[in-house]
């Protein structure tokens, strides 16, 4: 199996390209792309779905209900997203001996945990 069949980040010859251009990319894999578009969807949905109760006049306590339902969804996201990351990017990055990774995730937890 390909690193990019196993959802790993940029493969090491598009490594100079990809930091050329002054930007990182990762290459997922299908079933990890559809998942989290799936999630995003749905949380997109239920923000639309807030944004129609305010409209609507809803009660303040049902539409704050609603909000926590999206903050945990996001939540869900992050942690799912995390968890991929260190899996995959962080995990390659290590065993090529760039421990600058570690403090690119160290900042990265610190804007999580806020």
């Amino acid at each position: 199996m390909s690193e990019q069949e196993k959802g790993c980040c940029c493969p090491a010859e598009e490594e100079e390209e990809r930091l050329a251009h002054g930007h990182k990319t990762k290459v997922r894999s299908e079933e990890e792309y559809k998942n989290l578009i799936h999630r995003l969807s749905r949380i997109e949905g239920q923000v639309r779905g807030i944004r129609g109760m305010v409209e609507k006049n809803a009660y303040c306590t049902d539409i704050l209900v609603q909000v926590a339902a999206v903050n945990a969804a996001l939540s869900a996201f992050n942690r799912e997203l995390l968890e991929n990351h260190i899996r995959t990017c962080v995990k390659r990055d290590i065993l090529a001996g760039r421990e600058d990774t570690i403090d690119e995730l160290m900042v990265t937890l610190q804007k999580l945990i806020k």
